[in-house]
């Protein structure tokens, strides 16, 4: 109530100033810099190279100057939504207060008994139906005034959603010959505040479409790039989280055949990642960051018939990967670290029965690196997990790994299965086996 909305319009006005004076630096820009490129005098691999990258310099200050002048017309219209909500609400509560009521600052409703005479509140007080007429009153106006309140709450989070929006790089001309950079200035960006606000609420939902999508079929991102931070909490791991994604692109399916479960996976991803997680949970004190920058691949299929399963996997990465981690906690302990740079391939293939498993891993290195890792605990995924690996190569090498792995909940299905067969006695031992694991 007590805010200078006028502030908004002044900003407004110094984002059409800075469009300006982005276009103004863009002519100079053109009639100078990129200049060079346009003319017979400067031929070969060089003169093209400089081409294209002047071409995506040009396109970033058009691209500003767009940027400027969306968030300049959704701070012109937010300006204007907003001093209409809070005429509104003024109006709600001089209203109530016409009404009968008192409104405090903080918006809480109550009935102005200062306005009755002694008589009047001595009636009041002896009359049943009188009392209920004054509550149901002061509940429908704090109602009603909570209902602007509630509206103008609601634009300031889509305003905060648009300015978002408008401030992240749309990439629609990426790769395309002139948008040449992941993370830059926002060429489609729109002034409109519900445009922007129906955009990011269909992006989002294309997105957890994506991440719930049932087993089966095919997803294609990309490009996108973000950055990302989010502190500790109570309970909470910190993560730092930048990225740069070229394209990601999944295919995955499954089949019933007779009983048997056949289900497949292929991935493909090509860009750069860096992240980092830290903190104490519930879990115990854990510490991660990782580097990567290139392309992978994975292949995976995986059987299953009742209680015993098996797994095939491929990858293949070429790029450079750095990582370490580590933790401690009442479900287990883990270390690692990695380094590498060039191309490897990895084969690694596996089984289970009843819910205990076992596999291995090979791979072939084609570069520089070294890796150590080894786990005893409890995974992501809800299994026991124990295993180990080591690699290292200059020039030509590679790494060997092996786990065992122990599925709580299939082995307790299992001797679940037991116990029916063989009675009591058998439900006594898968009782105590999958308390080992609680």
């Amino acid at each position: 109530m007590t805010t200078d909305l006028g502030l908004l319009t002044t900003a407004a006005a110094k984002w059409d100033g800075m469009a300006a004076e982005l276009k103004k630096v863009e002519t100079r820009y053109g009639d100078t810099v990129q200049k060079i490129t346009l003319n017979d005098a400067w031929n070969g691999v060089s003169a093209q190279a400089a081409h294209s990258r002047f071409d995506g310099t040009r396109y970033e200050y058009a691209a500003a100057q767009t940027q400027a002048k969306a968030v300049a017309s959704l701070l012109r219209e937010t300006h204007e939504k907003f001093s209409d909500l809070k005429k509104k609400l003024e109006s709600a509560r001089d209203d109530a207060i016409a009404a009968g009521m008192t409104v405090s600052e903080q918006g809480r409703v109550a009935f102005d008994w200062g306005k009755l005479t002694p008589a009047e509140r001595s009636a009041y007080h002896h009359d049943p139906d009188g009392q209920k007429s004054i509550s149901d009153a002061v509940t429908k106006w704090q109602q009603h005034i909570d209902d602007r309140v509630k509206a103008v709450a609601e634009l300031d989070g889509n305003v905060k959603t648009a300015l978002t929006r408008v401030s992240g790089d749309s990439n629609k001309d990426y790769l395309k010959g002139t948008d040449q950079t992941l993370d830059g200035f926002n060429a489609g960006a729109g002034g409109d505040l519900a445009a922007n606000v129906k955009a990011a609420e269909q992006a989002a939902k294309d997105d957890k479409d994506a991440q719930t999508k049932p087993d089966g079929g095919v997803t294609v991102t990309g490009p996108d790039a973000g950055f990302k931070v989010s502190g500790t909490g109570y309970g909470k791991e910190g993560s730092v989280k930048a990225y740069a994604d070229l394209f990601h692109a999944t295919a995955k399916g499954s089949t019933d055949i007779g009983g048997m479960t056949l289900s497949g996976v292929d991935d493909w991803y090509g860009g750069a990642r860096a992240t980092a997680n830290y903190g104490f949970t519930d879990k115990g004190l854990t510490g991660k960051a990782e580097v990567s920058a290139g392309v992978r691949a994975l292949m995976e299929v995986r059987e299953e018939y009742g209680v015993v399963g098996s797994y095939q996997r491929m990858e293949g990465f070429a790029g450079g990967e750095a990582a370490v981690s580590a933790g401690v906690g009442l479900e287990g302990v883990n270390a690692g670290a990695k380094a590498f740079a060039g191309a490897k391939a990895t084969v690694a293939g596996g089984g289970e029965v009843a819910g205990i498993g076992a596999g291995g891993t090979a791979e072939g290195w084609a570069g520089a690196g070294a890796e150590a890792k080894v786990t005893f605990g409890k995974g992501d995924d809800g299994k026991f997990h124990i295993g180990g690996k080591v690699g290292v190569a200059l020039g030509v090498g590679g790494s060997v790994g092996g786990e065992f792995t122990i599925d709580p909940d299939k082995v307790g299905n299992a001797f679940s299965g037991a116990a029916d067969a063989v009675g009591d006695t058998a439900g006594s031992v898968k009782d105590t086996v999958v308390g080992w694991f609680d």
